[in-house]
């Protein structure tokens, strides 16, 4: 007994999906450290864009057909992978709020009738592939709600506390309990129940709640099956346990950025800070190490803030951000339509649907991202080069070079004007500037000035 843990696709596509997508794993040894190996994630997703689905929140309606209505629009905003929140029936026993939480499962292979029925949420990855998009499922392995048949019919498939009680995996998350994972049947049932959406509906993956609170060793088993079934993307919700991504997972979460230019937003953090992370990232990490830069998600709009919130004056300046450093940029549900409020997590909620001005900036962005090379995502994009800016906290620079794409991008992170001279010699020659399509001369000649939180893009 294990006590508690410590804590139809386009064909071309299909194609290129398919024979991307192997283990080329080779371990090397550099400055007598080793390296992990790293899944090889496929070709496909060189210019994704990944969205996060709310269904219940997504429309008056709340359902799986409701959502099909937006699908072309969002392929207008340049997304290429939707993640989707849990879809399956939620628990009623310890159920929080009145809906309940998506993550308290009550059956792995069934979906939440508030949502619609199975042929509606087949029609939905029918659009979507028809769009020539992704569909990821959000998947909850680590737990599931009180009421889940598993339960019942084998309680030694959860941790149990030394007088034999069925626990929660944390306090506060009482409406669910612990799956134990020393149980080989468990193991294979949940293995079973992630094939079953792959096979049945072509669901294209999976985003895998507090994947690093599961065994490795699990993750790689089920990847393996997966990949039996056809080609498949993972993102972990993890960051730093990095054996995660050796087999199992192509894509983790960028946690410590987010917390870090929320700093660098409210004056706590600068330049200087970023600088190091990126430098210590670039020096720890290879480059095939796909993270997921964002600004907002389910769990930061709903406990912690909007982005007006926490990042009043600069959100823009943010979400730009996302776009032109290494990695794989997040858009969560509403962040198209200047999403002003926090949804209910537990109860029914609305996303005011209108047109604003991060509408045309994320479509703006998704094409430079897409059609120049250098932004390309992970180990088909360029190389972050810091721009060297001497005495100048508040400034933050990178080139990004790829073949004959060039990007030089200059922040102004803070919320005075800045004038900077530039002295580094990789950042000389004239460029176009992306957003206002000025040809700009870099030279150490020039004092260049920049507005509170601008945001300069040039291409070259």
């Amino acid at each position: 007994m294990k006590m508690k843990k410590i804590l139809p696709i386009f064909v071309a596509c299909l194609l290129l999906f398919t024979t991307a997508c192997k283990n080329e794993n080779v371990k090397t040894k550099e400055n007598n450290e080793t390296k992990l190996t790293i899944h090889k994630y496929p070709e496909r997703i060189k210019t994704s864009i990944i969205y996060e689905v709310n269904i219940r929140q997504y429309t008056p309606e709340g359902t799986f057909n409701a959502f099909v209505e937006h699908i072309p629009r969002l392929k207008e905003l340049g997304v290429e992978i939707l993640w989707i929140m849990p879809i399956h029936p939620v628990g009623e026993k310890n159920r929080k709020g009145t809906l309940g939480s998506y993550y308290a499962v009550k059956d792995y292979k069934a979906v939440n009738p508030e949502f619609g029925t199975e042929e509606d949420f087949a029609n939905l990855i029918k659009v979507a592939h028809e769009n020539n998009m992704l569909i990821i499922l959000d998947w909850v392995a680590n737990h599931t709600a009180w009421d889940n048949p598993w339960i019942k019919a084998n309680p030694e498939w959860y941790t149990q506390d030394e007088e034999g009680n069925i626990i929660a995996p944390v306090d506060d998350w009482s409406d669910v309990a612990d799956l134990n994972y020393d149980n080989k049947e468990m193991r294979a049932a949940m293995i079973d129940a992630l094939k079953y959406w792959v096979s049945e509906f072509d669901v294209d993956g999976y985003r895998c709640d507090v994947a690093m609170m599961v065994p490795t060793d699990f993750w790689n088993e089920a990847r393996a099956e997966l990949d039996k079934v056809k080609p498949v993307f993972m993102l972990a919700e993890a960051e730093d346990e990095l054996d995660l991504f050796e087999k199992a997972f192509d894509m983790r979460y960028a946690w410590e950025l987010l917390h870090l230019t929320e700093n660098v937003a409210k004056g706590e953090k600068n330049a200087n800070d970023l600088i190091e992370y990126f430098e210590r990232n670039q020096k720890k990490y290879e480059q095939r190490m796909l993270k997921m830069p964002f600004t907002s998600n389910h769990d930061e709009n709903s406990w912690n803030g909007t982005v007006f919130e926490r990042y009043p004056d600069c959100h823009k300046t943010f979400a730009v951000f996302t776009y032109v450093i290494p990695g794989m940029p997040l858009i969560y549900s509403g962040q198209e339509a200047c999403l002003d409020k926090q949804l209910e997590f537990f109860e029914k909620d609305e996303i005011e649907w209108k047109t604003c001005n991060m509408t045309e900036l994320y479509t703006s962005l998704a094409t430079l991202k897409i059609q120049n090379e250098a932004l390309w995502n992970g180990e088909f994009g360029g190389i972050m080069e810091i721009v060297e800016i001497k005495e100048n906290e508040k400034i933050f620079s990178f080139v990004r070079e790829k073949n004959d794409n060039k990007v030089l991008v200059i922040f102004n992170f803070s919320d005075t004007e800045t004038e900077i001279k530039i002295n580094d010699e990789k950042a000389f020659g004239t460029y176009a500037e992306y957003f206002s399509h000025t040809e700009i001369e870099i030279s150490k000649e020039e004092t260049y000035k920049l507005d509170p939180w601008a945001y300069w893009i040039l291409i070259k």
